[in-house]
């Protein structure tokens, strides 16, 4: 796709943003710099530099640390399972931009061609079933069927938001690399357990079943080579959790 309309994905929502007064100017101007950093400086830079710098400020992004964007309030906070505190729905136009701009990016690189697609199908059902059923076993989550008021609004934002921006930055962006550097099972590895530990701070327990999630979101992206696939097992996986188990985690 050429570059003047991949950029339109990111400028759309930048500029969004910033209409709808959740972008102020600090962030318009540190979001702009992003988008150019990941579309534009990769033709000046060497690979190290770049990707190093890509890095930091996709986690940046991602961890809500750049001044100048604020939430939009979607849902206040609701009981959604009778064992799990309340949920309140955000949108966060930090880590909107970042899927946006690594989507953009994704959409101008060349992919290595990979069609083992039985082993991918079939970690991708471990995965989708594997996965809560290690949530329960853990205790991180209980049994609470539901079909909560709002669901496509959530399934939007979970999709279109959080899983497209972690899977381009863990899969797309990190694991990639990790793989050109160490090999393959070391890359898939690091970055599960890197993607386990960025959600050590919801509980350790939930960190050890995001890094399993991690490693079946990566192995499901290396043999297919299509991230589209990882990022709808993503999907699939947080569907799971909201409409057949604690949602967001049992209170301890």
């Amino acid at each position: 796709m050429p570059l003047h309309l991949r950029l339109l994905l990111p400028a759309f929502g930048l500029a969004m943003g910033f209409a709808l007064g959740f972008i102020q100017p600090l962030g318009l101007l540190l979001g702009a710099a992003f988008i150019a950093l990941l579309l534009f400086a990769q033709r000046v830079l060497s690979p190290p530099p770049w990707w190093g710098l890509s890095l930091l400020a996709s986690i940046a992004l991602a961890a809500h640390l750049l001044p100048g964007f604020r939430p939009w309030p979607l849902w206040s906070p609701r009981l959604l399972s009778v064992d799990a505190p309340p949920y309140a729905l955000r949108l966060s136009w930090d880590k909107l931009l970042l899927g946006l701009t690594l989507l953009a990016w994704w959409l101008g690189q060349t992919h290595a061609s990979r069609t083992d697609t039985r082993r991918a199908w079939g970690v991708a059902l471990l995965t989708l079933l594997g996965i809560p059923l290690l949530a329960l076993a853990l205790g991180v989550v209980g049994w609470q069927v539901k079909w909560p008021e709002g669901l496509a609004l959530w399934l939007a934002v979970n999709l279109g938001v959080s899983v497209l921006a972690e899977e381009l930055l863990f899969r797309g962006l990190l694991q990639t690399r990790l793989i050109g550097w160490l090999g393959v099972w070391p890359g898939i590895l690091i970055g599960a357990l890197l993607f386990g530990a960025v959600h050590i701070p919801f509980s350790p327990l939930f960190a050890v079943v995001a890094g399993m999630a991690g490693l079946g979101y990566g192995l499901v992206f290396h043999y297919s080579g299509r991230l589209s696939l990882a990022i709808a097992l993503h999907g699939a996986v947080n569907l799971l959790h909201l409409l057949l188990l604690s949602y967001p985690l049992r209170l301890a």
